[in-house]
């Protein structure tokens, strides 16, 4: 599910912080010492530093929380990499940018790593930084929706991209409902105004995050999430880089894996460190949106795995599935093609 709308401001022009990243990254790959491309970013030794380039899927918010604690305690540092955190415009620049090589790390949904690679792209996960799937449908409490099933005849937003009509058909069809009832409304990345405003009755959206936010509006929100509807469970945010880029620099990607993990461990022995980690380095979200939606985070960073940060096979041999039956995908999609678990034991 790609995502654009920002629901809240940011320190810097977002645009502007983007193109000067970039700019950098290819002054740099034309022959200067400090480029983060695959060219360069070889692993370090002798106690230099590496600069290294991870790329948001969305404005910072409470699911990057074990990020941001890795920043502010200095485990990337510790770790030899000098990271820098670019905020995209859109999913679509963080898929651009890292399969064009001009960033080491992406973050972006699970089923938009998988659509890079069904689009015979290189893109391959390192890390699951949640291991459930964030969308599914969001409505008002007040509208009295009890079961997905009650959508039928009603308006539902989605935002265009292919995996919102799959949400929103398995979520419907598996509740006993029938999506080709819906009226079905194209609204962008505005799902949070148009059901707050009431010219939706529920869109597609993540529910930590949108929902919480409406919630946080002062409006109550029930949501029916896709792996409790007939969707698979699947990590929902997903850590990429590219096969040739985890082939030839092992280190590094072992390097950010490991001080990522540390980070998320003190979030989840420790959410206010977390939170007030965000914070320091992103002053500009509203202190009750962030703790509200990282109180909804905190049961999706693990559920139930042994090692934060691993890929289970079978979710991803069910997300495949899911791709394949919705169309997103011609063909499955192998999970040791998908994603590698090698980084995650490296960091036990």
């Amino acid at each position: 599910m790609t995502r654009r709308r920002k629901p809240h401001g940011s320190r810097f022009g977002v645009l502007a912080v983007l193109m000067l990243a970039i700019g950098a990254l290819v002054l740099a790959a034309c022959g200067g010492d400090d480029s983060t491309t695959s060219d360069s970013a070889d692993s370090t030794s002798g106690g230099e530093m590496q600069d290294a380039t991870l790329v948001l899927d969305f404005v910072p918010g409470p699911v990057h929380a074990g990020i941001y604690d890795a920043v502010v305690n200095g485990y990337y540092e510790d770790e030899g990499i000098n990271l820098e955190i670019i905020e995209p415009t859109s999913t679509a620049d963080t898929l651009k940018l890292i399969d064009a090589g001009k960033a080491n790390f992406g973050i972006a949904d699970g089923i938009d790593v998988a659509t890079q690679i069904a689009d015979g792209r290189g893109a391959k996960g390192i890390m699951a930084l949640v291991q459930r799937p964030l969308g599914g449908l969001i409505t008002l409490t007040e509208s009295g929706f009890d079961s997905p099933a009650d959508l039928d005849g009603k308006t539902v937003g989605v935002t265009g991209v292919p995996s919102d009509d799959a949400i929103m058909n398995t979520t419907i069809s598996d509740a006993g409902g029938d999506p080709a009832s819906v009226n079905k409304v194209t609204i962008g990345f505005n799902g949070v105004q148009n059901l707050e405003s009431g010219k939706v009755d529920a869109f597609t959206g993540f529910i930590p995050a949108d929902g919480v936010q409406i919630d946080v509006d002062g409006f109550p929100t029930t949501s029916f999430a896709l792996d409790e509807y007939g969707g698979p469970k699947y990590p929902g945010l997903v850590v990429f880089s590219t096969e040739d880029a985890i082939s030839s620099e092992s280190d590094l990607m072992q390097g950010f894996v490991s001080a990522t993990i540390r980070g998320y461990e003190d979030v989840i022995a420790d959410p206010q460190a977390g939170l007030d980690a965000l914070l320091e380095e992103n002053p500009a979200i509203p202190e009750k949106f962030a703790e509200a939606s990282l109180d909804a985070y905190m049961p999706l960073f693990e559920a139930g795995t042994d090692q934060y940060g691993s890929f289970n096979t079978d979710d991803l041999e069910s997300l495949s599935t899911f791709m394949v039956d919705n169309d997103l995908a011609t063909e499955p999609i192998a999970p040791d093609r998908y994603a590698t678990n090698e980084f995650v034991e490296g960091s036990e």
